[in-house]
């Protein structure tokens, strides 16, 4: 009894321990993402696509390639790249600008966004071109709204823009992939979506069961409708059902201003389709993966990758870098525990 007391003990104490040093990692993992969403210190990182395709192609041709071979391909691209660099300086080659955008619920990387195509317009022209990665299912209205006003501002700037998506571009997505002069897709990415969902649990008869009374006071007939906790009528649910109508008439109003081409009956139906489909309705106007679209690009034009990377305060890196060793060890433990295989 004495060692099973022991034991507990030594299991209490291992316990608060670990909660202790979760509840500390869990802050500074918050405060790190809070401090990153509110700072606007940051910095423009460019990297040229066109070198890193070649030191993929060059490292498999010296794998594969005898040596004399290797060589006359040395000498020709040596002559090739001084032509090149001489038609550039009376013809300055195209340039492709690439942007990702990993979309969640909030749009949150539109901030990054925004700080991006600002740095490109200050330089692109309409003969270049801005190609957008987009990867987005969607989520809420204000902040895809913004996403897609930040796409606008390409268009009004009369640069070219080229959405690819190689997953997902639905709802929200495709919201802005509308914007694109073209919309590429890979064959199973998903888009359309075009519809307004919006629920909310209400718990006012579990209050009431135990006799627990919520009042809400507003000024202004609508300044609520339904509500988590108080009786919701029919006239609220009118009201709100008319809402959502009224953020799908807009949807389906900016769809229709960017891509005429589509039947709105047809596509704003809520559902979504494979890029196969879609093309058939005109939401996507080529089939082809990003990897391809640039790949080819990169022949004829220069290729440069545009990211925005948030400058880290001292409390974002321990936090970052605390938040990941423990998220290993964690993954390690229940490795162990469940003996499911981890990297």
């Amino acid at each position: 009894m004495e060692f099973l007391a022991d034991y507990g003990m030594f299991l209490l104490k291992a316990t608060t321990i670990v909660v202790a040093i979760l509840v500390v990692v869990g802050g500074l993992g918050s405060l790190a993402r809070h401090n990153k969403r509110q700072s606007v210190h940051g910095e423009i990182q460019v990297d040229c696509l066109n070198d890193d395709f070649d030191d993929m192609a060059a490292t498999i041709r010296e794998e594969v390639l005898p040596e004399e071979v290797l060589k006359r391909e040395e000498k020709e691209r040596r002559k090739q790249e001084k032509a090149r660099e001489k038609e550039a300086s009376d013809h300055p080659r195209k340039r492709v600008f690439v942007l990702d955008f990993d979309g969640d619920i909030q749009a949150s990387a539109v901030d990054e966004l925004r700080h991006e195509i600002t740095a490109v317009l200050a330089v692109a022209t309409d003969k270049d071109e801005v190609v957008l990665r987009l990867d987005s299912g969607g989520g809420m209205v204000t902040g895809y709204g913004l996403a897609a006003s930040q796409l606008e501002r390409i268009r009004r700037a009369r640069v070219p823009l080229t959405v690819c998506v190689d997953e997902i571009a639905a709802s929200g997505g495709y919201m802005m992939a509308c914007v694109a002069d073209r919309v590429l897709a890979a064959p199973f990415a998903v888009l359309g979506s075009i519809g307004v969902v919006a629920q909310i649990p209400n718990f006012n008869r579990l209050l009431r069961k135990h006799e627990i009374d919520i009042e809400l006071h507003t000024a202004g007939e609508y300044k609520r409708t339904l509500t988590m906790f108080g009786e919701n009528t029919d006239k609220a649910r009118e009201k709100f059902r008319e809402e959502l109508e009224d953020v799908h008439g807009l949807f389906k109003a900016f769809v229709g201003q960017w891509r005429p081409q589509v039947d709105l009956a047809k596509v704003a139906t809520g559902e979504h389709w494979f890029a196969l489909r879609a093309k058939e309705l005109q939401l996507v106007d080529e089939l082809m993966t990003s990897d391809e679209y640039l790949v080819n690009a990169a022949k004829e034009a220069d290729v440069f990758h545009v990211h925005w990377q948030h400058r880290k305060t001292l409390a974002e890196r321990m936090g970052f870098a605390m938040e990941g060793a423990v998220d290993r060890i964690l993954v390690r433990w229940w490795g162990r525990l469940t003996r499911t295989p981890t990297l």
